[in-house]
């Protein structure tokens, strides 16, 4: 019985690759709790997607319900960014087939490594689809500035 809600509801759910309206991508974006360190404004956020390189969002009927962005250089590197579907949304699918359509792109320009951050408690579902932790040794560093 659940299997076939779930596939009822994939069958309802579109992607796009065009990005979202300012509003709907603010509602998601604020969904992770991401915004309480980042604290940015819808138009902040709407510029980021400006800038990517390539950009997936799935609805159901008109809602926003998830997204995943990519910025590369085109041929050599790609850093997949902002991966989120709607907590009622999650574990139905969704993020894998947003996750396959951005790698289906980098396969399509040939691009050599593709990375990515793991939100907390989110590595199993990146392990399932490819991915393989860097190395102890071979950590990644960052800044985090807040304005």
């Amino acid at each position: 019985m659940i299997k076939l809600v779930i596939n009822s509801m994939k069958k309802n759910i579109k992607y796009d690759i065009s990005i979202p309206e300012k509003s709907e991508y603010f509602k998601l974006f604020v969904s992770t709790g991401w915004n309480e360190d980042y604290n940015m404004t819808a138009d902040e956020l709407i510029s980021t997607l400006k800038n990517s390189w390539f950009c997936v969002s799935a609805y159901d009927q008109n809602t926003l319900i998830g997204f995943g962005r990519i910025l590369s250089d085109g041929l050599l590197h790609a850093m997949i960014f902002d991966m989120i579907v709607l907590p009622e949304y999650q574990y139905k699918g969704i993020g894998n087939e947003i996750l396959k359509r951005l790698l289906e792109k980098c396969k399509k320009q040939k691009i050599r490594d593709i990375q990515l951050f793991s939100a907390k408690g989110k590595m199993d579902f990146y392990k399932k689809n490819g991915f393989v932790a860097r190395p102890i040794d071979a950590q990644g560093m960052e800044i985090k500035n807040k304005y």
